[in-house]
């Protein structure tokens, strides 16, 4: 008989990598999705869930429509992780990098984990998501030099929205949300996200 061990909706490891190990372990597991703490502490998540998958993946679509359209920086899916300022490497749900940090890049920075961070960051939570932990995230995000993002909750259709030096801002089944300045003209729709 197997000994199993119950794990939370993600495990967190205290161990020591350096980027470069860091960069080979998420190339070596590529089914797993890491993140890493500004304290060194790795996270690996668990692949999400159909209904997950398909509202980030409509998430992703508008925010790429929009880009295509205004031609005004990049759109990055889950798939990406980017090292933050403060040392942390994040993959926040969808993001978008203004095309005036991205060209701050030079071409080796782009190809790997990008040493910036987005300037609009979306979170969207799973049912096995902790709000606590997707809540600070989105501060982290702030922190670092975000300037807009959304922690999107299918659970209780409530999108919160967070900006510098304000309070967040919850929203409670809204129908469209604004990318206010920051993605001009930008309006996400909310019902399919809902409907999913």
């Amino acid at each position: 008989m197997k000994n199993t061990i119950p794990l939370e909706e993600s495990l967190e490891l205290n161990i020591e990598l350096t980027e470069e190990q860091y960069w080979q372990l998420c190339q070596n597991n590529r089914d797993l999705r890491f993140e890493r703490t500004h304290r060194g502490e790795l996270i690996i998540m668990p692949p999400t869930g159909g209904e997950t998958g398909n509202r980030n993946s409509e998430i992703t679509y508008q925010i790429h429509a929009w880009n295509r359209h205004s031609k005004l920086g990049k759109v990055f899916d889950s798939s990406v992780g980017f090292k933050l300022p403060n040392g942390s490497n994040r993959s926040p749900d969808a993001s978008w990098v203004s095309q005036a940090k991205w060209d701050t890049l030079t071409p080796a920075q782009k190809t790997k984990f990008p040493p910036i961070c987005p300037d609009f960051v979306i979170e969207l939570r799973s049912p096995t998501d902790s709000l606590k932990t997707l809540q600070d995230k989105m501060q982290e995000y702030l922190e670092n030099g975000a300037q807009l993002g959304w922690l999107i909750d299918p659970q209780t259709r409530t999108i919160t929205i967070y900006r510098p030096q304000q309070n967040p801002e919850t929203i409670s089944n809204p129908t469209t949300v604004s990318g206010e300045n920051i993605l001009p003209q930008f309006t996400l729709d909310c019902q399919p996200i809902w409907s999913n």
